[in-house]
């Protein structure tokens, strides 16, 4: 590469190298006179092209020279363990390593920045340096560490007394020895095998030595200090994400791959290396790894897997705007990975040679073995060096995250002088040439076709007719029917003429509508479905990237259509949430709801793609994902693909997904300011949600709200030695599990982009709404067996353990099968039963003649909850096993066969349960209250009155 001392700054960034120069004379005043011309000028326009070098020079003048004595133009990688380790050696505390850590990579990242604008270093060699530094502090740290708390609590060791290390698996580019100038560092910890630590003051359980000395490691690494931070740390590619324990052994590792691998972590897994000196462990690790990754067979299921990955990618990039994105736009850097990596996961299983983490190896390799052609890898190779060596140089201006092309004139022109282009147009053709080449090879490899032919049609006219009568014509000639169609489209068509949507938005619209017309075409009554469909165009109208998603994707066109026409519920979902057009566009994945266990590591994945860090996009991101979720379920239900017992059950166990990650996030934040209860172990929280109603019946429907009672396992009866938490801003336990439980309602009730995420209702708390937000459990046990009133043992019926630790869970269900079996007079308890329905008809019943409300009116929802409820609380003293269920199906399934209820009796409330739910979920999907003429449902609801008066008695 060539040196650029000698060529002029641009006058933009001469004025800011000038101002820079000042200010590092101000705290160096004889610099002049020690720096030689060359120097002197090679000094300056660095202060110029980098606003991180700037900085760190003036705060550090003292690095100055001896970058000049040799350090610009050659550099040993081997160095850098070398001399952190020397410099570590004396260092006793963590405060010490923090601030040795930082400094050394500060100095070492402003020598890179240099040797990279300057042109002393190929991109090879660039992104080679910027991996080996950081490999060298993460296993310094670690190393310095390790030896630190074997001193504390001895070494961890294996059953035959053999010492065991932290093994780091370096993922991403820094796996690949590609890292970028300002790259988050992905990481996964893990341990060879079980044991406990030996020489120590006491033994400690090898995976607690090393979780807590994971913690202590990404705290170095991650913690932003007044000389700034080593790296950002991500570790939520770990088996489970953050949900799962920070640390796990080879055997925890293997068993998740195994059972439970998705394909998004084969794909993470081929850049995946073990950092450090490589050793035994090394060898075992990644020959245990490689089974999960590379398949004995010919995989092209790969391809789809990638497919799938990359219109993930691309949906995130047109809901957060992200445009000039060089690294997730259509041929950015992600899509030469794909193409790559794709060919990995194929056909590493049968080719060794393509196991390889370096994607600069693995294209060679590809080109060796014949799978690409020279003019591909020609093409590919040089497109990706260029935009890495576009991405390195823009973050290396200001040490920031980044892969979007500048928004100033000084960042493009800093860009160009190192780049060698004249101005930025040139740069941008450039940029713009080599997207386009790495877009076709994403195509032909990965991506299938961008866009269909547009053919002629006959709605071409019919969107650009002027007059009535062309139009009746016109829509004669094809047999349609409906004369509402056209005085529809025309009225809608002059609204949107009046719209401002820009030349770009207008013309894609004019090729749009003769596509998505096409598709009213073969209905009965083409009217009916373009009144919803023409209030989703409105909200998009403006926003260009969803009408161009329509016009290139016929499915989801037809999906729009047909799903507006079965359901105006998904289409105000659609209207109000354009953000799930997205989820129209593979007809196959919109009717392949989730399975019910995996909507929680669904979610992981889908969170994966949002800064842990930023709270905002994390809470729009569940919002996202609830909606997309939901709108899956009602498609498949309006289609008839899941019965109404699957509908609920999906919707409750994707709120339970939703809600096991609000509570880890309500708890990292609450943590992060006020530490932990000490008497917590391990990952525990001691901490509980409880689901009643719906949602502990698993029984929720479309927009049902969340009944949720909250509980912890802290009392300073049992724990006299902790009364705060242990952070830099201790609190009492009981006000922390407060904080705890007020942030879970915030990132529930927090109105974003997306709207609202559950309402939550905690009335039927200990005490109501007068009581305490969060109990102690055992409080919650006295209160519900000596205060609680019967309607309250009737909602405990129903209440299920949703979220938290395993002796909560434990806990919860003895103290509820004992309020379950206590002892009750069923004359006296049929009473009150009685007189609380009455009571809940009198207030909530309100219903025209001739019509019935599927809950409240007699024999309806209520009614069947009711019985089962009285049953429960009637028979479990002397049937225990009737406490072990919290929905009404299965109560009922109990109840028959022990004989409390007549068979053909369970049958019939059980038939009648589900069909009035089924009834009230289609209702909700059309927007529709609640009722239906009696007549349609009385075959079903008679009978249940009839239950009703024979185990309840008194007038229905």
């Amino acid at each position: 590469m060539e040196n650029i001392t000698h060529h002029p700054l641009p006058a933009v960034v001469k004025q800011v190298a000038d101002s820079q120069w000042q200010r590092l004379t101000d705290v160096w005043p004889d610099m002049s006179e020690q720096l030689g011309v060359e120097q002197e000028a090679q000094l300056r326009q660095m202060l110029g092209l980098s606003d991180f070098v700037a900085e760190q020079l003036c705060r550090h003048p003292n690095w100055i020279m001896s970058l000049f004595e040799g350090q610009l133009v050659s550099l040993d990688r081997a160095d850098f363990s070398s001399e952190l380790n020397s410099l570590l050696a004396g260092a006793s505390d963590e405060e010490q390593v923090k601030a040795i850590l930082r400094r050394y990579r500060n100095r070492q990242m402003v020598r890179l920045a240099w040797r990279d604008f300057q042109g002393y270093a190929s991109l090879n060699d660039a992104l080679l340096d910027l991996s080996a530094l950081a490999e060298a502090l993460i296993i310094a740290a670690r190393d310095w560490l390790y030896q630190q708390m074997c001193t504390q609590h001895g070494t961890p060791c294996d059953s035959e007394g053999v010492a065991q290390p932290l093994m780091i698996l370096g993922m991403g580019k820094l796996g690949g020895r590609e890292l970028n100038f300002s790259s988050d560092i992905d990481l996964i910890f893990t341990f060879p095998e079980h044991g406990e630590t030996r020489g120590g003051r006491r033994a400690l359980d090898n995976q607690q030595f090393f979780i807590r000395m994971g913690q202590r490691l990404v705290n170095l690494l991650h913690q932003v200090t007044v000389d700034g931070f080593v790296y950002r740390v991500d570790m939520r590619l770990r088996p489970y994400g953050e949900s799962g324990p920070l640390v796990v052994s080879f055997s925890g590792l293997e068993d998740y791959y195994q059972e439970q691998g998705r394909d998004w972590e084969r794909y993470a897994m081929v850049k995946a290396r073990a950092l450090g000196p490589w050793n035994a462990f090394s060898d075992e690790l990644h020959d245990m790894l490689r089974p999960f990754v590379y398949r004995r067979y010919l995989d092209f299921s790969a391809i789809d897997s990638l497919r799938k990955m990359k219109q993930l990618i691309s949906q995130e990039v047109r809901r957060r705007k992200l445009t000039d994105n060089i690294k997730l736009g259509a041929g950015g850097i992600r899509e030469v990975e794909f193409v790559v990596q794709s060919f990995q996961l194929i056909r590493g299983g049968r080719e060794p040679a393509l196991r390889q983490q370096s994607l600069f190896a693995a294209i060679d390799t590809l080109y060796s073995l014949g799978q690409l052609e020279y003019l591909a890898v020609d093409e590919l190779k040089n497109s990706y060096q260029l935009l890495r060596r576009v991405e390195n140089l823009l973050q290396a201006i200001g040490d920031h995250q980044t892969q979007t092309l500048p928004s100033s004139e000084l960042d493009w022109q800093r860009l160009c002088f190192a780049m060698g282009m004249a101005d930025e147009a040139e740069l941008r053709s450039h940029i713009d040439t080599a997207m386009s080449k790495i877009h076709r090879y994403f195509n032909d490899t990965v991506g299938g076709q961008d866009t269909e032919e547009i053919c002629e049609l006959w709605t071409q006219p019919l969107w650009n007719v002027q007059d009535d009568d062309d139009a009746h014509s016109l829509m004669e000639e094809q047999s349609i029917a409906d004369r509402a169609l056209w005085p529809a489209l025309k009225s809608w068509r002059e609204t949107v003429a009046k719209r401002t949507i820009g030349p770009r938005g207008r013309d894609t619209l004019d090729k749009l509508m003769p596509l998505l017309l096409q598709e009213f075409t073969h209905l009965a009554a083409p009217s009916k479905a373009f009144t919803p469909v023409s209030k989703v165009l409105d909200q998009i109208l403006t926003r260009t990237t969803y009408l161009e998603l329509l016009f290139e994707n016929p499915g989801a066109r037809q999906q729009l259509v047909s799903l507006c026409l079965a359901s105006p519920w998904i289409a105000q979902q659609l209207a109000k949430f354009p953000m799930l057009l997205d989820e129209l566009i593979d007809p196959s994945q919109l009717y392949d709801t989730t399975s019910l266990d995996d909507y929680p590591s669904e979610l992981r994945q889908y969170l994966l793609r949002v800064p842990e860090d930023d709270m905002e996009q994390q809470m729009e991101a569940l919002r996202q994902f609830k909606l997309s979720q939901q709108l899956k379920i009602a498609a498949a239900d309006v289609t008839g693909v899941l019965p109404v017992m699957q509908v609920s059950d999906h919707l409750t166990f994707l709120a339970e997904a939703i809600i096991e990650q609000v509570i880890q996030q309500a708890w990292q934040q609450v943590v992060a300011r006020h530490g932990v209860p000490p008497h917590l172990q391990g990952d525990q929280m001691g901490f509980a949600v409880i689901g009643y109603g719906k949602a502990g019946g698993i029984e929720l429907g479309y927009g049902s709200d969340l009944d949720l009672v909250f509980l912890h396992d802290y009392s300073r009866e049992k724990y006299p030695q902790s009364s705060q938490t242990n952070g830099d801003r201790p609190v009492d336990i009981g006000h922390f599990y407060l904080k705890l439980a007020q942030r879970v309602l915030h990132l529930f009730s927090t109105r974003t982009t997306s709207g609202e995420l559950y309402e939550v209702d905690m009335r039927l708390r200990p005490s109501g709404a007068s009581g305490l937000l969060v109990s102690e459990i055992e409080y919650f046990g006295r209160y519900q067996q000596e205060e609680a009133w019967t309607w309250e043992h009737q909602a405990l019926v129903r209440a299920r353990f949703l979220f938290g630790d395993n002796a909560l869970a434990v806990r919860f269900s003895e103290l509820r099968r004992d309020v379950l079996a206590m002892a009750r007079d069923h004359i006296q308890l049929a009473k009150e039963v009685r007189e609380m329905r009455q009571k809940m008809r009198d207030h909530l019943l309100k219903v025209e003649p001739g019509y019935f409300d599927l809950k409240q009116s007699p024999g309806g929802i209520a009614d069947i909850e009711f019985i089962a409820q009285y049953l429960v609380l009637a028979h479990t003293h002397t049937h225990p096993e009737l406490a072990t269920w919290s929905d009404n199906v299965r109560i009922f399934e109990t109840l028959s066969e022990l004989e409390l209820l007549p068979h053909l009796s369970a049958q019939h409330l059980t038939q009648a349960y589900c069909y009035l739910r089924d009834e009230s979920h289609h209702l909700t999907l059309q927007q529709q209250s609640g009722k239906l003429p009696i007549e349609l449902v009385e075959s079903h609801t008679q009978g249940v009155v009839d239950i009703y008066q024979q185990i309840l008695g008194g007038d229905e």
